[in-house]
């Protein structure tokens, strides 16, 4: 499940703060930063500067040069509220270094301080990071204690924004939990507040978590798409949204779930956008991940040199962000070390103790960046697994095309063989029994005289019936060459022929076929179609077939009806009656389709569509 934690920061300016205060008045990011930098340019005192450069470098999450700005403030001149409200900050940059333990200590510190001077801000704004802090009994995401804490409070000092702060976190935290209808619950609590354009952070944040919702929780891609594209349009009502991460992050989003929704050309439209935007290195692993989903799309839609090509290109981004991480990783711990450095020069404490701790911390730090690259390592050599199985299936797929291409020439090698057979034994049906009926009609005549003319007249019938029915059989198997003569002129020398041999009248009729289909699928069609006539005369009754053959471009529609008995058409499939699965398997083999339709006494219609 892919979810994202954020830090509150990311929600706090989009309402205005109810205490006058110019902290966090500064801190709130629904004030212009060019107010906040004009006041530190035009500020000559230095500890004030500093302060204002703290909420400055707060705002942009710039953790080297939060600490930078800690450490130059000097508390012991600070009001009691003030000292609070650093406490505040020392929890956020603590957060931001994602050190859980000093975090939770200094929110604490500040929420205790602010409740005892009255500082409503500095509570609300020290259990908003309380409140997202990890649950390490659950082991998840945000501290429902803490929430439970900050909805208390911001309804005791009335305070709307911070109320509807708490909801939106209160639905990550079922998120996160997978608890979905409470989550929805929770954000559309926030959708029921009155919210103008200046509030786009926080709603744009709203839509984003009723997407992810919708399309990882939920398997709902359709309601996922509206609140990601509802997101997507508040980008122009509030530019700080605007930025590249974002923009590249709801692309792709959007076109996440029209994949899911088998909707592939919207899918790749919408990756490609995603992959088109420029990001910095801080973002690397987006890049990454964007050149995954075109692999994989690609994939999809069989365009295997494509899906080769971003596959080709993802590894290498992950390659380079796994160098990235390693030199993060070792930074990391050498300002873990510098600062217990610099804390040991500050503060007067026992030597022997000091380089006690200090080797305790680097040893311990080298151990887990050894662990660190172990685990890159792991990983690394897992996507290149990754990548040998993907090539494996794409050879695969080859292998396949050429079995498909090898079955294909055995299957025309098949149908002409089945085309000499025909001929030779529709020759020897017509040469040999049928001249034999006629010897045989011949002899029946001499015995006119020794019997009487009644019995004569009914056997005479029924033999003429037998030598006509053979006559139309024999010119239905052999209507016709179809190599030399192609498909049209082959049925319509069928329907001559059998016309002319009995009863029944042949009709056809034609659109578009002036040109030739290839020779193999013309043999086919028209055997087809010789079977069907075939059946219509051994069995329908019938004393006029109509067929039709129509070009439409990509398929062909061949329509035969008669008006012979008709038949239950569930009694005969079901039974392989007159050879129907038989053609329906030739057809499925054609990539058609085939409907019969009949009923008693109503004749038959037998439509064929063959893709071309």
């Amino acid at each position: 499940m892919k979810l994202q934690c954020f830090f509150f920061i990311l929600f706090v300016g989009s309402f205005c703060t109810a205490q006058n205060d110019s902290t966090y008045f500064y801190y709130d990011k629904s004030n212009p930063i060019i107010n906040l930098e004009n006041k530190i340019n035009n500020e000559t005192n230095s500890s004030s500067k500093n302060w204002l450069s703290l909420i400055y470098h707060s705002r942009s999450r710039k953790a080297d040069s939060v600490s930078k700005y800690l450490r130059l403030l000097k508390p012991t001149t600070f009001s009691e509220r003030q000292k609070a409200q650093l406490d505040y900050f020392n929890g956020y940059y603590n957060y931001l270094i994602e050190n859980d333990s000093l975090s939770l200590m200094h929110f604490n510190n500040a929420f205790k301080a602010g409740e005892k001077h009255n500082d409503s801000l500095t509570v609300l704004y020290s259990l908003l990071g309380l409140s997202q802090t990890y649950d390490y009994n659950q082991n998840n995401h945000y501290n429902k204690d803490y929430l439970d804490l900050l909805n208390e409070y911001s309804v005791k000092y009335k305070n709307t924004n911070f109320q509807i702060f708490q909801k939106y976190l209160e639905g990550n935290y079922h998120l996160f939990r997978e608890q979905n209808k409470a989550a929805v619950n929770s954000f559309q609590h926030i959708l029921n507040y009155k919210l103008t354009k200046k509030d786009s952070t926080i709603l744009s944040s709203v839509y984003n978590s009723l997407g992810v919702l919708y399309l990882e929780q939920l398997n709902k891609p359709d309601s996922a798409l509206i609140y990601y594209k509802k997101s997507k349009t508040l980008f122009k009502a509030k530019p700080e949204l605007d930025n590249p991460s974002n923009r590249s992050l709801n692309y792709s989003n959007i076109a996440r779930c029209y994949e899911l929704l088998n909707d592939l050309k919207n899918a790749e439209i919408n990756y490609l956008k995603a992959d088109s935007i420029e990001l910095n290195e801080s973002v690397l692993s987006n890049k990454s991940d964007n050149k995954d989903n075109l692999s994989r799309i690609y994939h999809k839609l069989n365009q295997n040199k494509k899906a080769y090509q971003y596959l080709t290109e993802s590894i290498t981004y992950k390659d380079s962000l796994n160098t990235e991480e390693q030199n993060a990783a070792v930074a990391k711990y050498k300002e873990s070390f510098d600062n217990e450095k610099l804390r040991a020069d500050n503060i007067e404490i026992d030597s022997k103790r000091k380089r006690n701790k200090v080797l305790f911390i680097t040893s311990f730090g080298l151990l887990l960046l050894l662990g660190v690259i172990s685990f890159l390592i792991r990983r690394s050599i897992k996507r290149q697994q990754l990548l040998a199985e993907k090539e494996g299936e794409i050879q695969k797929q080859k292998v396949a095309t050429l079995l498909k291409d090898q079955e294909i020439n055995s299957i025309n090698a098949m149908i002409e063989g089945q085309e000499k057979e025909r001929q030779r034994i529709a020759n020897d049906l017509h040469d040999d029994l049928g001249s034999l009926m006629a010897t045989v009609k011949l002899q029946f005549g001499m015995l006119k005289d020794q019997q009487s003319n009644n019995l004569f007249d009914k056997t005479s019938n029924l033999i003429d019936e037998a030598y006509t029915k053979i006559r139309s059989i024999a010119h239905a198997k052999n209507s016709g060459v179809i190599a030399k003569q192609g498909l049209l002129k082959a049925v319509n020398l069928m329907a001559k022929k059998i016309s002319e041999a009995s009863n029944i009248e042949i009709e056809v009729y034609d659109f578009g076929l002036e040109s030739r289909l290839e020779n193999s699928l013309e043999i086919t069609l028209f055997r087809i179609i010789q079977e069907l006539t075939t059946n219509v005369i051994k069995h329908a009754q019938a004393n006029l077939i109509t067929i039709n053959l129509t070009n439409h471009g990509n398929t062909l529609n061949i329509m035969i009806e008669d008006n012979g008995v008709g038949f239950d058409t569930t009694k005969v499939v079901k039974t392989d009656g007159m050879g129907l699965h038989s053609i329906e398997k030739r057809v499925e083999h054609l990539e058609g389709e085939m409907v019969v339709e009949s009923a008693k006494n109503q004749g038959t219609t037998i439509i064929i569509d063959i893709p071309l």
